[in-house]
Parts: structure tokens; C-alpha cells; sequence
């Protein structure tokens, strides 16, 4: 059974106060002075002293890694969130809302507060801790891959052995509040860039024969795309290419010199990854040269693939059903496609990453916003479950010897 953690009067207000405040100063990007100093306020409330807890900032990001040491001994266990916001407008119309251009708009002000959360109950049991827990307050999941800089600065190592277990949450503002769902294997999508810019010789657009244009070459390629991995990969292992930038020419009647073109490239196995790093580059220079253009491409891998541990996530879920009962825990039958930077951690480190919904006013017929929508709208009453869930699978993780 999970640890028998005891919320104190006043938590979840206590939680849902610094979520909101959290949500009205917004901050982008690896740089998070205001929200670092609003973590570090928050873990120097617990009141631990240096051998319980220590506190280390991050050297070139603004990171905050908290390590609690347990009054027993046993292994060290890893819990993440993510503090970054986006560069979008707000238009909720929330009291809260934020003014300054940024937003919340994924829910990292949640999952801030849901970890401190987590800390203040692990924190009361500081004594009957078996073992340790790394507390990682992220900067730059917003595409800086602030989980990876945060591993080059030694997050793994700052508790003096590794963590052999590694769990965090995401909430979806499209998912029903307080469902819970997680499956083993590949959560999430590897994120991938290719990016190709079509070489042709411009000219006038009355005689294209004069000219060589790479318009119809690039429009080619972005069709030849989608065939390519329709036709080419497997159905059962998939790969999603959007071209979310297409830019050529500057007048209708000039024939450019180049056409430049980027594309997301979405895969869920490092075997696909490796593929479309050789076979899509390929198909476009081959596209070109049957125009009798080259092209220059590049394919770029971002983040790998966030792979949940098979053990890792059924203890994710046992632990769930335990506290909140199994109508609220759904075993995941396909990956989301969005990616994550957790998954640098999961490739170190055996953990698992769920998801929790946070859709208040949940209607099927009338979905409400997703993440990343300047009017997505989060309900923070799942703030304490949120930070319970993160504790007792530490706990869990701590007592098992994983």
C-alpha cells in the first residue's frame, strides 16, 4: 500500500496560491530568474537544514535541484517539473492571467507547484525517508532542452550515487480532471528537424526556360515527403513529417534562386530515427536532381523518444489505482505524439512520465483548448493528488530498494 501521507490544512490552497502566482509571471526560455528565486523561497520553507536538504543552482541555466536525504539509508529516486513557460498572449480572461506577453500555456506552472507539493510531504516524513530524492526544477523544456543541459551540469550525480528510478507528470488541458493514464514502452514522440534549402539559378517569370526554378522542386519535395513515409515505413512504427515552413521569392514575376523549406520530423523508435536521418535527406537531393537542381540538406535530431521502463510504469499505475481508484487510471493504448525533454532522463535513468487531466468542464462533444492555446485552462484542484501521486511513487521507489 502506499505511504500513508497525511495532506495538512490549507494544502492544496497553499499549492493553488503559488500555481497562481506562478501563472501571472510567466517566463521563457533557459533564463527563469523570477520563478527560480519563487522555487528556491519555496524549498527554504521547508525547513531542513544543510544535512536533509541541499539546494544547488544551476551555472549557466537557471535550474534548481533540491536533494532530500532521508533519515534511513537506501537508494536515490529522481522527480521532475518543469518551470518554462511560452511565448503566447494570454487570452483566458483569468484573474491570475498573465500581462506580459508569455504564458503558462502548457501547465509547467502546474507542475512546479504539484513538486513542491511533493517535497512538503516527503519533507514531514524526512526521518522515516529510505533514502534520497532529487527534486529537478527544469528551465527550457519548451524546446532549449533544459533537461539535457541540466545533465551536463550533473544532475545525476548530485546526491553521490544515481538515481536508479526517475518519475514526473504532465496535465492536459484537453484530458478530464484527475485522469490518469501512463503505459509502458514509448510515451512520446522523438523530435526531429530536416531542413533544405532547393539551389536553382532565378530569372525572369516570363521565361522560365532561362531560368532554372526551384519552386516546383521544393513543392515536389513536400509531396514526395509524405509519400515517402506513407509508403515507406510501417504503419505499426510510424513517422509524422509536417512542413511548417515553406519560403521562396520575393515578387510574382521573378523566378528565385533558392527555396527554402523546414519540416518536423515525428518518429517512436530509434530504428525509424535512424532510417529518416538517411532515407528522407536522400529522397530530396533525389527530388532536386530530377529537376536538375541540387539541394542541401540537413536532418537534425532534437530529442529522442520518451520510453517509459515496462516495470517503471505499472508501479506508476499500481501506485495510482491505490490512491485514487482504478475508474481513474487508463492504461494507454498509443503513444501522443508531442515530444519531451524527460526523455533525456528516461534514456539514463529507468523511470516513468504520466499524464494527469486537468479539463474541468470536460464535454467530448466540445473539447475544450489544448495545451499550448492561449486560452487553455488548467484546474489547479488537482494540485494536491498531483503532488501525493509524485511523493508516493518516490516513497514507493525508496522502500522497494529501486
Amino acid at each position: 500500500m502506499p505511504a500513508p501521507f497525511s495532506l495538512p490544512d490549507g494544502f492544496l490552497a497553499d499549492l493553488q496560491a503559488l500555481r497562481r502566482d506562478l501563472h501571472a509571471h510567466p517566463e521563457v526560455g533557459l533564463q527563469l530568474p523570477w520563478t527560480q528565486e519563487r522555487v528556491l523561497r519555496e524549498l527554504e520553507g521547508l525547513g531542513l537544514d544543510g544535512s536533509r536538504l541541499e539546494i544547488i543552482r544551476g551555472r549557466d541555466l537557471t535550474s534548481v535541484v533540491g536533494v532530500l536525504r532521508g533519515g534511513r539509508p537506501g537508494p536515490v529516486t529522481l522527480l521532475r517539473g518543469d518551470m518554462d513557460a511560452l511565448p503566447i498572449t494570454e487570452a483566458t480572461g483569468l484573474p491570475f492571467a498573465s500581462t506580459n506577453g508569455a504564458m503558462h500555456a502548457c501547465g509547467h506552472d502546474l507542475h512546479v507547484a504539484g513538486l513542491v507539493g511533493a517535497a512538503r510531504l516527503l519533507a514531514a516524513r524526512i526521518d522515516e525517508l529510505p533514502g534520497t530524492v532529487i527534486l529537478m526544477f527544469q528551465p527550457g523544456e519548451e524546446g532549449y532542452d533544459g533537461a539535457g543541459r541540466m545533465l551536463a551540469e550533473g544532475l545525476l550525480d548530485v546526491a553521490g550515487e544515481r538515481p536508479t528510478s526517475a518519475f514526473g507528470i504532465h496535465v492536459h488541458a484537453d484530458s478530464p480532471t484527475g485522469r490518469i493514464g501512463v503505459r509502458g514502452g514509448t510515451l512520446m514522440a522523438a523530435y526531429s528537424i530536416l531542413e533544405v534549402t532547393v539551389l536553382g539559378t532565378g530569372g525572369h517569370g516570363s521565361r522560365p526556360q532561362e531560368a532554372r526554378d526551384p519552386v516546383p522542386a521544393a513543392a515536389e519535395i513536400v509531396l514526395a515527403l509524405q509519400t515517402e513515409v506513407t509508403r515507406r515505413f510501417s504503419v505499426f512504427d510510424p513517422v509524422v513529417v509536417t512542413v511548417g515552413e515553406l519560403h521562396a521569392g520575393s515578387a510574382p514575376n521573378v523566378i528565385p534562386d533558392q527555396a527554402r523549406l523546414r519540416a518536423g520530423v515525428r518518429t517512436f523508435s530509434a530504428e525509424a530515427v535512424r532510417r529518416a536521418a538517411r532515407e528522407l535527406p536522400e529522397l530530396v537531393r533525389h527530388v532536386a536532381a530530377a529537376h536538375g537542381l541540387e539541394a542541401e540538406v540537413e536532418f537534425r535530431e532534437v530529442l529522442p523518444a520518451t520510453v517509459n521502463d515496462d516495470a517503471a510504469a505499472e508501479e506508476f499505475a499500481r501506485v495510482a489505482r491505490d490512491l485514487f481508484g482504478a475508474d481513474r487510471v487508463e492504461q494507454l493504448e498509443r503513444p501522443r505524439t508531442g515530444s519531451e525533454d524527460f526523455s533525456r532522463v528516461l534514456e539514463a535513468v529507468p523511470g516513468a512520465y504520466g499524464f494527469v487531466g486537468v479539463a474541468a468542464d470536460w464535454d467530448p462533444e466540445h473539447p475544450p483548448a489544448s495545451n499550448h492555446s492561449a486560452y487553455a485552462m488548467f484546474d489547479d484542484e488537482v494540485l494536491a493528488d498531483q503532488a501525493l501521486l509524485l511523493a508516493t511513487l518516490a516513497w514507493e521507489a525508496l522502500t522497494s530498494g529501486r
